[in-house]
């Protein structure tokens, strides 16, 4: 089946209030691009220009769109309702619920805006937000500080490997357990071993 008729389906087994916003939010987004293709993903209408951009979802209690690179996107209206694992993955989603009226407006200049990234070559990836800086044990930072070798590897190391040695000394409850494994971090920093090394492939 094409996508356009599978989405026609779909919207019309949706209730009426629901109904209603999905046929204006699938007028919208062709009105604001004509090069716009419909497909079919996960189970809902979808919406692509030069990759992957919007889905339309509809919920018990409201109509979701998904702008799949929203993180990129400037939402000066406050459109995006923000959860952590949508903050994660770089997805932003547009909650509209039984009797609200679309911000017609500021929807337009949301699908224009990931139009636009699309064009430019953007990837989802792009999308994730910046990592958050990791915040060293005092004491390993110390001790990175007065032993030149292993500041060096230190720097060199990629952020998850950083982050496994981090994450390691900061688990240990005792001052015993952490006071040991800052010094054995150490050893392994200065020979240049990643924490998980011995367990990968």
């Amino acid at each position: 089946m094409a996508p356009q008729e599978q989405i026609n389906l779909y919207i019309a087994e949706q209730p009426e209030w629901q109904r209603r916003l999905l046929v204006r939010l699938r007028q919208l987004i062709h009105a604001t691009d004509d090069q716009i293709e419909e497909t079919w993903r996960w189970n809902s209408p979808h919406f692509d220009r030069d990759g992957i951009m919007i889905g339309l979802h509809g919920f018990k209690t409201c109509v979701s769109v998904w702008f799949h690179k929203g993180a990129l996107l400037k939402d000066t209206h406050g459109l995006f309702k923000l959860t952590e694992k949508d903050e994660e993955r770089g997805i932003r989603k547009y909650k509209i619920s039984e009797g609200e009226a679309i911000n017609e407006k500021a929807f337009a200049d949301l699908v224009k805006q990931a139009v636009k990234l699309n064009l430019a070559g953007t990837k989802l990836s792009d999308a994730k937000p910046a990592r958050k800086a990791l915040v060293l044990p005092t004491e390993l930072e110390n001790c990175l500080k007065k032993d030149e070798q292993a500041s060096a590897n230190w720097e060199s190391f990629s952020y998850s490997h950083k982050k496994e040695y981090v994450e390691w000394i900061s688990d240990a409850k005792q001052d015993e357990t952490r006071k040991r494994r800052v010094a054995q971090a150490l050893e392994m920093i200065r020979e240049g071993q990643g924490k998980e090394d011995k367990h990968r492939v």
